[in-house]
Protein backbone atom coordinates (compact mmCIF):
# COMPACT_ATOMS: atom_id res chain seq x y z
CA UNK A 1 0.00 0.00 0.00
CA UNK A 2 2.64 2.32 -0.56
CA UNK A 3 1.32 3.52 -3.46
CA UNK A 4 -1.34 5.52 -2.13
CA UNK A 5 -1.05 9.27 -1.50
CA UNK A 6 -0.82 10.86 2.01
CA UNK A 7 -0.82 14.47 0.67
CA UNK A 8 -3.90 15.35 2.73
CA UNK A 9 -2.14 14.00 5.66
CA UNK A 10 0.74 15.93 5.31
CA UNK A 11 -1.64 19.54 4.42
CA UNK A 12 -3.62 18.45 7.74
CA UNK A 13 -0.23 17.71 9.89
CA UNK A 14 0.86 20.90 8.69
CA UNK A 15 -2.16 22.34 9.92
CA UNK A 16 -2.10 21.17 12.88
CA UNK A 17 1.47 23.24 13.19
CA UNK A 18 -0.68 26.55 12.22
CA UNK A 19 -2.73 25.76 15.14
CA UNK A 20 -0.27 24.78 17.55
CA UNK A 21 1.68 28.15 15.97
CA UNK A 22 -1.02 30.17 17.35
CA UNK A 23 -1.60 28.31 20.57
CA UNK A 24 2.28 29.18 21.18
CA UNK A 25 1.64 33.16 20.35
CA UNK A 26 -1.65 33.00 22.73
CA UNK A 27 0.42 31.98 25.40
CA UNK A 28 3.16 33.84 24.76
CA UNK A 29 1.21 37.31 24.43
CA UNK A 30 -1.92 36.74 25.41
CA UNK A 31 -1.63 34.56 28.44
CA UNK A 32 1.82 35.11 29.70
CA UNK A 33 3.17 38.93 29.29
CA UNK A 34 -0.25 41.05 28.18
CA UNK A 35 -2.30 39.11 30.80
CA UNK A 36 -5.36 39.52 28.86
CA UNK A 37 -6.38 35.82 29.69
CA UNK A 38 -6.38 35.41 33.22
CA UNK A 39 -8.98 32.97 33.99
CA UNK A 40 -7.55 30.38 34.95
CA UNK A 41 -4.83 31.99 36.81
CA UNK A 42 -1.74 30.86 35.69
CA UNK A 43 2.37 32.48 36.25
CA UNK A 44 3.44 33.90 33.23
CA UNK A 45 6.63 31.62 33.55
CA UNK A 46 4.61 28.76 32.76
CA UNK A 47 2.61 29.91 30.04
CA UNK A 48 5.41 31.03 28.51
CA UNK A 49 7.08 27.49 29.44
CA UNK A 50 3.64 25.97 27.53
CA UNK A 51 4.34 28.10 24.50
CA UNK A 52 7.45 27.13 24.08
CA UNK A 53 6.51 23.45 23.85
CA UNK A 54 4.34 24.40 21.65
CA UNK A 55 6.44 25.64 18.92
CA UNK A 56 8.85 22.75 19.35
CA UNK A 57 4.99 20.80 18.34
CA UNK A 58 4.69 22.98 15.16
CA UNK A 59 8.24 23.38 13.97
CA UNK A 60 7.88 19.13 14.64
CA UNK A 61 4.79 19.34 12.34
CA UNK A 62 5.81 21.37 9.62
CA UNK A 63 9.01 19.58 9.32
CA UNK A 64 7.87 15.95 9.73
CA UNK A 65 4.80 17.14 6.53
CA UNK A 66 7.64 17.46 4.15
CA UNK A 67 7.94 13.70 4.69
CA UNK A 68 5.18 12.02 6.01
CA UNK A 69 5.42 8.58 5.34
CA UNK A 70 8.89 8.68 7.18
CA UNK A 71 7.84 10.74 10.05
CA UNK A 72 4.88 8.70 10.24
CA UNK A 73 5.26 8.01 14.14
CA UNK A 74 5.27 11.17 14.94
CA UNK A 75 1.87 11.46 13.87
CA UNK A 76 1.24 8.71 16.58
CA UNK A 77 3.08 10.99 19.29
CA UNK A 78 1.01 14.07 18.22
CA UNK A 79 -2.31 11.80 18.23
CA UNK A 80 -1.57 10.45 21.98
CA UNK A 81 -0.67 14.19 22.97
CA UNK A 82 -3.95 15.87 21.34
CA UNK A 83 -6.32 12.77 23.12
CA UNK A 84 -5.05 13.35 26.74
CA UNK A 85 -5.16 17.47 26.31
CA UNK A 86 -8.88 17.50 25.16
CA UNK A 87 -9.65 14.11 27.87
CA UNK A 88 -7.71 16.12 30.55
CA UNK A 89 -9.49 19.64 29.19
CA UNK A 90 -13.28 18.34 29.54
CA UNK A 91 -12.68 16.45 32.84
CA UNK A 92 -11.18 19.59 34.44
CA UNK A 93 -14.39 21.99 32.49
CA UNK A 94 -17.22 19.18 33.34
CA UNK A 95 -15.98 18.22 37.27
CA UNK A 96 -13.26 20.90 38.60
CA UNK A 97 -15.67 23.54 40.54
CA UNK A 98 -14.96 26.93 39.14
CA UNK A 99 -12.56 25.84 36.28
CA UNK A 100 -12.84 27.84 33.56
CA UNK A 101 -14.72 27.08 30.43
CA UNK A 102 -12.58 29.43 28.30
CA UNK A 103 -10.56 27.33 25.87
CA UNK A 104 -13.50 24.65 25.12
CA UNK A 105 -13.42 25.28 21.65
CA UNK A 106 -9.58 24.32 21.55
CA UNK A 107 -10.87 20.89 22.29
CA UNK A 108 -12.76 20.45 19.42
CA UNK A 109 -10.49 21.76 16.97
CA UNK A 110 -8.09 19.14 18.65
CA UNK A 111 -10.47 16.79 18.57
CA UNK A 112 -10.85 17.28 14.92
CA UNK A 113 -6.79 16.84 14.12
CA UNK A 114 -7.12 13.51 15.57
CA UNK A 115 -9.91 12.84 13.55
CA UNK A 116 -8.37 13.84 10.08
CA UNK A 117 -4.98 12.79 11.04
CA UNK A 118 -6.16 9.28 11.57
CA UNK A 119 -8.55 9.33 9.16
CA UNK A 120 -5.79 10.66 6.29
CA UNK A 121 -3.65 8.15 7.56
CA UNK A 122 -5.55 5.38 7.06
CA UNK A 123 -6.76 6.24 3.57
CA UNK A 124 -3.30 6.87 3.10
CA UNK A 125 -2.48 3.20 3.67
CA UNK A 126 -0.09 3.61 7.23
CA UNK A 127 -1.96 1.32 9.98
CA UNK A 128 -1.70 1.79 13.55
CA UNK A 129 1.80 0.16 13.63
CA UNK A 130 3.27 2.75 11.33
CA UNK A 131 1.69 5.65 13.66
CA UNK A 132 2.58 4.45 17.10
CA UNK A 133 5.71 1.79 16.84
CA UNK A 134 8.75 3.57 14.95
CA UNK A 135 9.92 1.78 12.64
CA UNK A 136 13.43 0.39 12.44
CA UNK A 137 14.77 0.54 9.28
CA UNK A 138 17.62 -1.62 7.95
CA UNK A 139 20.93 -0.39 6.27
Amino acid sequence: MKNKSLKYLAIAFAAGGVWDTIAAIQYFFVIGIGRKIDNPVIDPFYSIFLGSFFLCFAYLQFLSAFNIRRYAFNIGCLIIGRIFYVVQLYVYIGFVENFPSTFWFTGIIDSLFIILYLVFAFRGGLSFRDLFLPVIEKR
